[in-house]
């Protein structure tokens, strides 16, 4: 059974804050990315917990073994998600300092581009994790592009003639509104609080 790998990427390098970005992150538009976040992780949650637990004791074989690999790739996907989440929404509201965030992000393992298309039997995998899996993934490629845009290292400011520029593209990349739901499909439930209490728990961050 082949596997995909994810690739790490490295926390931003320390250098110039551009504050633009951080405006931007503390817009309607991060709230409306870390409502996402939050409620894809309360999905999941109910779904492995419920549904998924049903289904994987139908699978046999290499299949049962995949899903259990990739059920636990989710769940720590995910988790690394919500902690940056609850990192920069800590800032946000000033119950850390941007030292202290800077210090919980190097703790924060986020993933390069990676799709579980390179994994094989997949799609053999009951859908509604199939489902969970391209969302987190779809989440996590907008949150990386977040986070390098919103620390940009001394090297690649003096580098370009409009470092400025080049970052509000990059945070509209980030912030771009994910494609609808295929018609029939359910958007993903509210936040709840035991959503939020996870993930505070995961990033460290003290209760609000």
């Amino acid at each position: 059974m082949s596997t995909c790998r994810e690739p790490e990427t490295a926390p931003p390098t320390t250098g110039v804050t551009i504050s633009f970005g951080e405006r931007f992150a503390a817009s309607d538009q991060f709230d409306a990315i870390f409502k996402e976040g939050m409620a894809l992780v309360e999905q999941t949650a109910r779904y492995l917990d419920g549904p998924g637990r049903q289904e994987a004791r139908k699978l046999r074989g290499p299949l049962s073994v995949l899903y259990a690999t990739e059920s636990m790739r989710l769940t720590t996907r995910l988790l690394e998600l919500a902690s940056w989440l609850m990192i920069r929404r800590a800032l946000k509201s000033g119950e850390i300092s941007a030292e202290e965030a800077r210090s919980k992000r190097q703790r924060v393992k986020l993933k390069g581009p990676g799709r579980p298309s390179h994994v094989k039997g997949f799609i053999e995998l009951p859908q509604g994790l199939q489902q969970l899996v391209e969302q987190s993934f779809s989440l996590n490629d907008r949150i990386v592009q977040l986070d390098r845009a919103m620390e940009v290292a001394v090297g690649e400011a003096t580098a370009t003639n409009n470092p400025v520029g080049a970052q509000v593209t990059r945070l509209k990349e980030a912030f771009a509104q994910p494609r609808r739901p295929a018609p029939g499909r359910a958007a993903p439930p509210a936040v709840s609080r035991t959503a939020a209490r996870r993930a505070r728990e995961a990033s460290g961050s003290p209760r609000g």
